[in-house]
């Protein structure tokens, strides 16, 4: 079984979160840290051997001061990030142990995850190479500006929307970002694409649900009431199948 690492980026803004007291990943929520539901549900794996959390410099003295009990007690470094997402993860990589062989970049504002959606990412992950779960544009989209109103109608055919824990070969992750110059990106796969690999979709799910505005929360405080809390066993699992769809 190849050895995992994970890295959660959480130096962001929050700027549409309009939180006073917390930026989103470390609002309470159903009486625990947004990113305390993500980091639990990778810790629970046994191929998991390393979790890194990026947190922005401006917080990591209030962020060792809140949560030094959790970070000691489940092993999670913490480490200083930087400006961009991409600079924080790229942060995070200078830190990986030396018997990493695979690296997921999760949101640590992400925090609706269920067992069985990771496992079926990791195992794609590693008959790929790299994966990431994603669902189909649904909605019309149409390119407008806020001054001219609608300019005209996207076509949505072949058109998914990304979410993460987006999973990589080390060598893979690490030549990406090596090679990434000046050009922004708005995931860590986009990085990946741009070096040739191939980056397998796994099915997601629309409860997989990332926070950005106050609403956000109040939804995924709903989810986690109803999705399963245990560790699903696997294929076959009354859950796996119908919370992918």
């Amino acid at each position: 079984m190849p050895n995992f690492s994970v890295i959660m980026p959480a130096a962001g803004k929050s700027s549409r979160f309009t939180d006073k007291h917390y930026k989103k990943p470390f609002v309470p929520l159903a009486n625990r840290a947004v990113w305390l539901h993500s980091a639990e549900k990778f810790l629970n794996r046994d191929d998991v051997k390393q979790l890194m959390i990026v947190v922005a410099e401006e917080d990591l003295q209030w962020f060792q001061d809140k949560f030094s009990a959790n970070v000691t007690i489940l092993g999670v470094e913490v480490i200083r990030g930087g400006a961009t997402r991409t600079e924080s993860v790229a942060a995070a990589l200078n830190h990986l142990r030396d018997d990493i062989e695979f690296v997921a970049v999760h949101d640590a504002a992400r925090p609706c995850l269920v067992d069985a959606w990771i496992e079926k990412i990791f195992t794609k992950a590693m008959e790929v190479g790299a994966a990431m779960p994603a669902i189909p544009v649904t909605h019309t989209l149409k390119r407008a500006s806020v001054a001219e109103g609608v300019e005209s109608t996207v076509s949505r055919e072949g058109l998914w929307q990304g979410q993460t824990p987006q999973v990589f070969r080390r060598d893979w992750i690490e030549q990406a970002y090596a090679q990434r110059g000046e050009d922004g990106a708005t995931d860590d796969a986009h990085l990946v694409e741009k070096t040739g690999h191939p980056i397998a979709i796994v099915p997601g799910s629309n409860m997989n649900i990332k926070l950005t505005t106050k609403e956000d929360l109040r939804i995924a405080e709903a989810l986690l009431k109803v999705l399963p809390k245990p560790k699903l066993s696997g294929p076959g699992h009354p859950f796996t199948d119908d919370l992918w769809r």
